[in-house]
């Protein structure tokens, strides 16, 4: 195992990490049966996430790109 499969291996565990944790601390609003149908609000609703809820969702994304791109790459490597 080289040295950049080493470091990418390390960079993708600590954006796995980074995104379970974001993932955990963003809060939810959907309660009851409506959550599984997903009746109980829809992606594109009126209600935008803001403040601190907005940071969370855009780490979460980017953490989520961060570590697919990284697992392609080394996939390419190994």
């Amino acid at each position: 195992m080289s040295v950049l499969q080493w470091i990418i291996g390390i960079l993708l565990m600590i954006s796995a990490l980074v995104m379970i944790v974001t993932v955990l601390l963003q809060s939810s609003e959907r309660t009851g049966i409506g959550a599984v149908s997903g009746a109980a609000e829809t992606f594109f609703g009126k209600n935008k996430a803001r403040g601190m809820e907005a940071k969370l969702a855009l780490l979460t994304k980017v953490c989520a790109s961060v570590f697919v791109v990284l697992s392609i790459v080394l996939m390419f490597l190994g």
